[in-house]
Order: structure tokens, then sequence, then C-alpha cells
């Protein structure tokens, strides 16, 4: 068959006999025993030994095949672990020289299954095959297939879309892995999306593979960066400004210096990894960092569309707002402005950058955004003001009360503050994460004072995947409140089902958290949750699926029949107890 012509090509050209030449002796001659004699003799192993030992093996029952099988593996072997020692041993000239020598010769044997190892180790230690064999190996879909990374590297250096064609699956399934995340039904204010560790994310398949891919190829490298610039302006999506810095330091662990010293990037990448490892900029790498940021020479503007990546990262900015918070607090209890604090206005300053990522690789102006007076002078004693509320009222709680009664918490949000999240990014950024400490703090007044001003704000980043991945987990430290109607109201109508039909994001996420805690929530509302939350016909698979998840759990919940005629009518509310973080 075809697949036999194919065992034995490019043997001719060796001048080595095949099947086909046997085929021709035999049809051309008249004693046909001798003629298969004088082929075997002719063509079989030459050493003067052999002669007696092979009749021996054929009265054992061994087909000459077997042995000659046998001594062809053992050859080979011997030829593998030669060529390996040849690319080490000897001047370098020398030893390529060598290689190709051999690569010259055997070439017109790759297609033989049993040879093509030798030839793809020969090829695997050159480090430049001759252009001609690349084209011949990418050209045989086969043959490209079964090269060693090594050589493909040398393939795809010169062809970006074959190389892309190979990264892109890659790149989706890291989209879809983070997604995963996002999205997973199980909900914890302790485990969540930015819990794992810079190391242990770059051990993540995806990482790990892109970095054999790459191996030291600073062109390779430059390419998966150009794709993920041209990835992350096509779809917004900042988990490529996440890959960016992986990549980078999951070379930088292999101490790939070939890669690392020319990345502009390296050094202030591998400070802010310390910093996302801590989930805090301290103060001497505060240092550190400004120095990177001051250092930007002019003429190397360009730098500055990397590190805006670099700050994109949702792990760089998930740390720098957390600082934000912390800082915020201690300058409460200094009696600090935020404007003298050169630390905090490090910080804003890098929020700014990253969140300016976007735009500045967009519009290819390389300088860095004009951070607003007003974000500083008025919006952030704003959140301080919120903190001082809440130490008042503790305060106050704790007071003997004489006759004027319990003071009640303020629940007015100041306009200024609702304006802010709707038109600064950078405002809206840190009121979200605001927001998500005092849901940490288990602080219920707090949060729903505040919650109406998340309905709207800057292009609706209180229904992002990220920002309502950590509510939801956050939220199941109240979990006492939803048994709670105004709790529920407030929560549920107040903010989620406003953006539930326009958003399927949101309705997942309703979706995980009643999952989690329909058990929590006072029956009646169950009921009116369940028929808002319907899926409608656009509704996509995942909505569906969650919703059926808990009209499920929710069946089981239901009493029979016969438990309902026997209670007697007297639920009254249990009186909730608060806990102590809430008074």
């Amino acid at each position: 068959g075809p697949g036999q012509a194919d065992m034995y090509a490019g043997l001719q050209e060796l001048g080595v006999a095949n099947g086909e030449d046997l085929k021709e002796t035999l049809t051309n001659c008249t004693e046909p025993l001798k003629a298969i004699e004088q082929f075997q003799t002719e063509n079989g192993v030459l050493l003067p030994s052999l002669q007696y030992a092979l009749p021996f093996l054929d009265l054992h029952g061994t087909p000459r095949l077997e042995f000659h099988q046998s001594v062809f593996d053992e050859l080979r072997e011997k030829l593998l672990e030669r060529v390996s020692a040849i690319a080490l041993e000897g001047k370098v000239e020398e030893r390529y020289k060598k290689l190709e020598d051999l690569l010259e010769k055997s070439f017109s044997l790759v297609k033989m299954p049993s040879i093509q190892p030798v030839v793809m180790c020969v090829m695997k230690h050159l480090p430049k095959v001759p252009e001609k064999k690349l084209k011949l190996v990418m050209a045989d879909k086969d043959l490209y297939k079964a090269c060693a990374v090594e050589v493909k590297r040398q393939i795809w250096q010169d062809n970006q879309a074959l190389f892309g064609d190979e990264v892109s699956p890659l790149l989706k399934q890291y989209i879809l892995e983070k997604e995963n995340i996002l999205f997973s039904n199980d909900i914890s204010f302790l485990q969540n999306f930015f819990s794992p560790s810079p190391k242990t994310r770059r051990q993540g398949e995806v990482v790990q593979k892109l970095t054999q891919m790459i191996g030291k190829n600073v062109k390779l490298y430059d390419m998966v960066l150009q794709f993920l610039r041209t990835l992350f302006l096509r779809t917004r999506n900042v988990h490529y400004c996440t890959l960016r810095a992986e990549l980078l330091m999951s070379l930088h662990d292999l101490e790939i210096s070939e890669i690392c010293t020319v990345d502009p990037c390296h050094k202030f990448t591998w400070c802010l990894d310390a910093c996302i490892r801590e989930k805090f900029v301290d103060n001497k790498r505060a240092r550190e960092l400004q120095g990177f940021l001051d250092g930007v020479k002019k003429g190397q503007e360009q730098v500055l569309g990397d590190l805006s990546m670099i700050l994109c990262d949702p792990f760089a900015i998930n740390t720098l707002a957390l600082s934000t918070i912390r800082h915020l607090q201690d300058l409460v209890g200094q009696d600090t402005l935020p404007r003298e604090s050169p630390d905090l206005l490090l910080l804003l300053r890098m929020l700014s950058l990253g969140q300016g990522a976007w735009d500045m690789i967009d519009s290819q102006v390389f300088k860095e955004p004009k951070m607003e007076a007003e974000l500083i002078t008025r919006f952030l004693p704003l959140l301080m003001s919120f903190v001082v509320d809440d130490h008042t009222f503790t305060v106050d709680q704790k007071l003997p009360s004489e006759e004027k009664g319990p003071i009640p918490y303020p629940s007015a949000i100041p306009e200024a503050f609702t304006k802010f999240l709707q038109e600064n990014r950078i405002a809206c950024e840190i009121g979200l994460y605001y927001i998500l400490h005092i849901t940490k703090q288990r602080n219920k007044n707090a949060f729903l004072r505040l919650l109406p001003a998340l309905v709207e704000t800057f292009s609706d980043l209180a229904f992002s995947d990220i920002f309502l991945h950590l509510l939801t987990g956050n939220l199941t430290l109240l979990s006492d409140e939803f048994a709670l109607e105004e709790f529920c109201t407030s929560l549920f109508d107040g903010f989620f089902l406003t953006a539930c039909s326009r958003k399927e994001n949101v309705h997942r996420h309703v979706l995980r958290l009643l999952l989690h805690l329909h058990h929590k929530v006072a029956p009646a509302k169950l009921e009116s949750l369940q028929k808002a939350l319907e899926p409608t016909k656009q509704s996509g698979e995942a909505v569906k699926e969650l919703y059926n998840q808990l009209s499920e759990k929710l069946e089981l919940r239901k009493p029979s029949p016969a438990e309902v005629t026997e209670t007697p009518s007297m639920e009254l509310p249990l009186p909730t107890v608060p806990t102590p973080a809430s008074r």
C-alpha cells in the first residue's frame, strides 16, 4: 500500500535496496529461492560472525525481521546518543558542521518512521537549520507536528501567522479559565479570584506552555506581547494584562536573562510582583516603583504603554486599591490630609496609569494621565468622613444615653460621592473598594447607606465581573441580614435587579449568590426573586443552568403538604442579633 512506499521513502537516493528492488529481482529471475538468498546476503548486516548465528535464530523460530528490528533499534539508540554528544563536544563551528553533514545525509529518510527520530534529533541540536529544510518541514503537516520545539521556534520566528495559530487557542483557554474562576459556584470571602499567589498563578498550564514555546527567543516573546496588546485593544479584556505580567515573571523565574534584560518593564514588574504577593505596597517598594516612573527618559516614553499595561492587570489594581484604603484609614488616625501624603499620591498615580492603559495604547500618546485635583482635595476627604462617621456612631452607641434616645446612623449620601462614582474612573474604583472593605467588616449600616450610589457608576464598573465576584464573596459575611425584608429589598430590588435584564453577567452573579444563600432569605422574598430572575428567551446557557440548579434546591426545601397543615400559623419573625462589628 501507499504506507509501505512511504516507509522506505528516500532509501533509493542513498543507494540502499528496498522492497521495490526485491520485487523486480524476483519478477525477472528463474530461481526465486536463490535470488532471495543472494538479496539477503547483499543487504543483510555485514558481520562475519552472524553468518552462523542467523540459522540458529531461525531454528528458534525468531523471524529475521524481529532480529533486524532489534539490531536496528539498538543502533538507533546509539546514534541518538551520539548526535546529542556531538552537539556538546569540540569547537562550536566543528560540531555544527558535523551535524549539518549528518542532516544532509539523513534528511531524505525523514519520512521513514524508523529513521525520523534521528533526523529530528539532528535538527533539534542545530541552532540554525538550513532554510530549505525548514520550508520542507513546514510544508508537511506530519513532519511539522513531529518537530521538536527548538525547530518549531526557528520556523515560527519568521512566520508570525503560523505562530499566531499555535498561540491563539492558548490565549482563548487562558481567558476562559479566568472567567470560570470569576463565575465559580464556590462563593467565599476567604478564597477568591485574588487569593492565589503570583508564583502559583505562573505555574498555570497556559503560562507554562507559552514560556516553553518562547524559550530564549526574544523575537517570539515580542510577538506574544504584540498579540496581547492587539487583543487587549480589540476586547478591552484586562486578563490579557495579567498574562503580560505573568509571562515576563515566568521567564524571570527561569532566569532567562536573554529576554528579561531587554524588556524595559522587567525591574518594575518584579518589584510590583512582590507587592502583589503581600497585597500591599510598603514604603520601601513605593520608593522603588516611583524611581522607575520618574526615571522614564525623554524619547523613551513608549515604555509607559507597557508599564500601564502591567499596572492595568487586575491583580495590580487590587493591590493598589487595597493599599489606598489602608492609607486613608491611617490618615484619619493621624489627622492628615490626602494631599500631604506622598505615598498615597504615588498609589493614585499608578492607579491612573493602569486605568489609562487602554486609551494610551489606543491613541499611541505616551504620557502619564493628568490627575484631577478634585480627586485628592474632595473625593478622598469624603471617604475619610465616612470612616469618621463610623467611628462617631460606634462611640455614640457606647455612651450612656440621656433623654436624647439612640442616635440614628447617617443615611444620606453626599451628592458629590454619587457624582464622583459616575464621572471619575479612579474615584469609582476606590469607592468600590471602600464598599468591599465595609462589607468585609460586616458594617451593614455603611453598606446600605452607600449601596444606592452603585446603580450608576463610571462605565458600569459596579456591574463588572471582578467587583461582583468580590462583593458576592463578602456578602456571605452578612448572611444573617438576608432574613430581613429591608436588607433584601435594598440589595436585590435597589441594586442587582436594576441591571439583570440588560446585563447577563449580573443575572449570573445574583443566581450564584442565591444558590449559596437561599436558605437565609425570607420565603416570601425568595419567591418574588425566583419570579424576577426567571430566564428569558435571550438568556444564555449559563443563566438557564444556574436558574435550574436554584429551582431544584428550592423545590427540595418546600415542606410536604402534610407538614403544612400541622404547623400552627404563629410564625413570628425571630429577632436578629446584631453581630459585634455592625453595632
